[in-house]
């Protein structure tokens, strides 16, 4: 019997993670959203600080947990047919 580890992220509505992922991803909106910050910084090798990282874990959670749950509702409904 195969255990489904994700099982859990179907009972998360879908509507409330893109709203929150949009919230949380582009958040402050102002003068740029913190998570294309912390990825500019990732790439160019100066994520060095703590509270950098946690900042980009913070900020990055609900679009990664976005992108599991659409992947895999995909993957379920081309896996039933």
């Amino acid at each position: 019997m195969r255990t489904d580890w994700l099982a859990w992220l179907d009972r998360f509505p879908l509507a409330l993670l893109i709203v929150g992922a949009l919230l949380l991803g582009l958040a402050p909106f102002m003068p740029e959203p913190h998570l294309l910050e912390k990825l500019r910084m990732l790439t160019l090798g100066k994520l060095t600080r703590t509270i950098d990282i946690f900042d980009l874990l913070l900020h990055a959670s609900l679009p990664v947990l976005l992108i599991l749950r659409l992947v895999r509702q995909w993957d379920l409904r081309r896996t039933s047919r």
